[in-house]
């Protein structure tokens, strides 16, 4: 396929779903687009190993894949029911060539994100990029808003990005880098999402104080900041209905395109931020990619 086809991405409507927790790529409809076939890999990552959280579907598939193609070996994180997922995924980057090593386990969990560290570091030998993209997201009225699903969502959010660098960075040298999934909800707000607003929010400052921290280290740290992406995310979010699945992308205030991103469309951002050949002078900064103007 050309670089230059027309983009043909699916629009709404979608068919009308909603999943249990956490949501499976598996059984989304349509399928999401992870793959890139527009994308053109020039070993900007070769011989480098990457750690990607939630790395078995959604952005989290599609960078690692990405990175893959790249020339990186992957670990990828994931919650036991999504090992199928994961399995997918795994066969992909090995058909690469590539290594991809599978880790289970709940980030809210304390001594997780550590025990990911570890792993990775002892079985792909190194680790140059780390990816905290795992999330956690329910749509709830204020009111509504429970302790407990309050802090599950900061604790896989947020807790787990301080936890996963404070544990990788003795294993990471000069020219490492570290990117983390913000959101255009921590940019601009959305609707009965105080919660995950909050903890993207935070992401985007604990980027910017990070980035500023290793500096000296020469360790590169910057953020992503999607608008609406076609992921299991949000068709297994408890505070959906199936009808508004069915319309999601379609009508925000951020988006002018009409539609939700495919993953593929975001894994080049992580590609140029995990490059030194790209993005060597670029640090503690929030890409949107988000279909329109913040």
């Amino acid at each position: 396929m050309s670089t230059s086809s027309p983009i043909t991405e699916p629009k709404p409507d979608f068919p009308q779903q909603h999943q249990d927790k956490p949501g499976l790529e598996s059984e989304l409809d349509p399928s999401p687009r992870w793959q890139g076939k527009r994308y053109r890999p020039a070993g900007k990552l070769a011989g480098q190993a990457a750690l990607v959280t939630g790395g078995d579907s959604g952005i989290g598939r599609a960078v690692a894949y990405h990175f893959a193609r790249e020339g990186a070996d992957v670990a990828i994180t994931c919650l036991r029911e999504e090992m199928g997922d994961a399995k997918e995924v795994q066969q992909a980057v090995e058909t690469l060539g590539r290594r991809c090593l599978i880790l289970t386990g709940d980030l809210q969990e304390e001594g997780v994100a550590e025990e990911f560290i570890r792993r990775s570091v002892d079985e792909l030998g190194h680790l140059n990029v780390l990816v905290h993209n795992a999330a956690w997201q329910n749509r709830k009225p204020i009111s509504e808003l429970e302790e407990s699903e309050l802090d599950r969502t900061m604790k896989v959010n947020v807790y787990a990005y301080l936890r996963l660098v404070k544990a990788a960075l003795p294993h990471m040298r000069p020219g490492s880098t570290i990117i983390a999934t913000g959101s255009v909800v921590g940019l601009g707000g959305s609707k009965e999402l105080a919660d995950y607003g909050a903890t993207k929010g935070a992401i985007h400052s604990i980027t910017k104080c990070l980035a500023e921290e290793l500096a000296e280290k020469q360790i590169r740290v910057n953020c992503v900041a999607p608008g609406p992406v076609w992921t299991p995310l949000n068709a297994a979010d408890q505070g959906t209905t199936p009808e508004k699945i069915a319309q999601f992308g379609k009508d925000t205030h951020w988006s002018q395109m009409g539609r939700p991103a495919q993953p593929e469309e975001l894994a080049p951002a992580y590609v140029y931020l995990a490059s030194n050949a790209d993005s060597s002078y670029v640090t503690g900064v929030v890409l949107p990619v988000t279909g329109g103007p913040i």
